[in-house]
């Protein structure tokens, strides 16, 4: 049963061993994530010259649920937008928060801007640090 939905920012404290990194510890193996937040992180990797064999050795051994960035969550993303504008929220962002508002969990960030719009996305949000 997913109980949290996991940010990029969150996935990478862990991968890091940054801050809050035991709060993300605790929940991965019941913890989901979009592609899109997915592609975030192996995003980080390449831009440091780590290769997809690398890449996918560290997050494939991952225990969290991977679930497709499909057209229902795009419309869900997209619709957050104005609710969300004023903070100025990526996709990834709004990606994770309609995911965690589709599953009925919070969603596990590292970002503090994500406090102020929680109740307007419909969503609960839990900070890491």
């Amino acid at each position: 049963m997913t109980i949290a939905v996991l940010d990029a920012s969150a996935l990478l404290a862990l991968l890091l061993e940054e801050p809050g990194a035991d709060r993300v510890q605790a929940t991965l193996a019941d913890a989901a994530m979009t592609t899109l937040n997915l592609s975030e992180i192996v995003g980080h990797y390449a831009r440091t010259g780590v290769g997809e064999a690398d890449i996918r050795q560290v997050l494939d051994a991952l225990p969290f649920e991977r679930v497709p960035f499909d057209e229902s969550l795009a419309y869900a993303a997209g619709l957050l937008l104005p609710a969300v504008k004023a903070v100025g929220l990526s996709i990834g962002d709004r990606a994770c928060l309609a995911l965690a508002r589709r599953l009925g969990v919070p969603a596990i960030t590292a970002d503090r801007a994500w406090v102020g719009v929680a109740a307007t996305a419909g969503v609960t949000v839990e900070l890491i640090r």
